[in-house]
């Protein structure tokens, strides 16, 4: 991740109840998230979004919560045992340059990355990074906030995904988002080189 992360304090604002009036998890992952899969939440924070979809995947899925900052995992941690999801739930702390799970490559069902792309410092290898450990068909839903991001430089983070092998497939409405649905094609065994768009 980049300098610029949230603070701590600021992960118990994203994770307030008052939240899901405007971004329902439920309603926003269900086209995404089933029985049984293994799910990764990269920028997890206090888990608003992990949470539900340890409800989703039910007792023989998995969300892997990734975040730079162990004090917000220590605090999904708390949450995911207080709501009986602790096994479903899994902690991996970030580096400030790359997420670190080569070691599951190719394992994931699905990807989240909810505003968190532009505190990212290697965007590429972000995206690079998330592609690999994908699954080939596997989707991964990204989103930025519209008061921080403008969608220029939105469009750029998709092209910048679209260089990595990914698809853009749908442009669902989140409020407040702008947002992508990317897919690791089915026939990608491996991430291709990074190709240099000139636009």
């Amino acid at each position: 991740m980049g300098d610029h992360l949230c603070p701590v304090w600021g992960g118990y604002f994203l994770a307030s109840r008052l939240r899901k009036f405007v971004q329902n998890p439920h309603r926003i992952l269900a086209p995404y998230v089933r029985t049984g899969m293994t799910v990764l939440d990269v920028g997890s924070a206090m888990g608003f979004f992990s949470l539900p979809m340890a409800e989703m995947v039910g007792p023989g899925g998995k969300v892997v919560c990734v975040d730079a900052q162990p004090g917000m995992l220590s605090v999904l941690r708390r949450r995911a045992a207080k709501a009986g999801l602790a096994d479903r739930v899994e902690t991996h702390e970030s580096t400030a340059h790359a997420i670190g799970l080569h070691a599951r490559d190719g394992t994931f069902d699905f990807a989240l990355a909810f505003t968190v792309l532009h505190e990212v410092g290697d965007l590429a290898g972000f995206l690079r990074e998330i592609f690999t450990l994908l699954k080939p068909g596997a989707l991964f839903l990204l989103t930025e906030p519209i008061q921080h991001v403008r969608r220029t430089d939105f469009e750029q983070t998709t092209s910048l995904a679209e260089a990595q092998g990914f698809t853009v497939i749908d442009r669902p409405r989140i409020r407040l988002s702008h947002t992508a649905v990317l897919e690791r094609p089915s026939d990608h065994t491996e991430c291709p080189v990074t190709r240099v768009r000139k636009d």
